[in-house]
């Protein structure tokens, strides 16, 4: 810290730019799946064990789709950033960027396909 100048020590970014960003973001998403996670398991606890019709009926419902939907989201995002920093961490030379960027397509693709389920049961 004794290089960095009185500007970047103001703004409170490192070397690279983002590391305080990239805090934030992974913060701020563990509070919204602190909120996010108890009311999707109060939301499908009563769907648990239904037939398909009772778990169409439940889901067209815009309550429990748009919590399961968030979730998803916030979760696969939250999962991102973890293993983004795991991945900077052990991770080193070209190999880190493809893992970077194959995990990235990943975690988004699974939420893509999550959210789609879930508007497939919604609509």
């Amino acid at each position: 810290m004794a290089y960095m100048t009185d500007r970047k020590r103001a703004k409170g970014l490192g070397s690279a730019n983002s590391g305080t960003g990239h805090f934030w973001s992974m913060k701020l998403s563990s509070v919204a799946l602190l909120i996010l996670i108890p009311l999707f398991v109060f939301t499908f606890g009563p769907a648990l064990g239904g037939s398909y019709e009772e778990i169409l009926a439940y889901y067209s419902r815009p309550f429990p789709a748009i919590v399961a939907a968030l979730t998803l989201l916030v979760g696969f995002k939250h999962f991102n950033d973890g293993v983004q920093v795991m991945i900077e961490d052990y991770v080193h030379g070209l190999s880190k960027k493809v893992a970077i960027i194959v995990m990235t397509c990943i975690s988004y693709g699974a939420a893509a396909v999550g959210v789609f389920a879930i508007a497939r049961l919604a609509l």
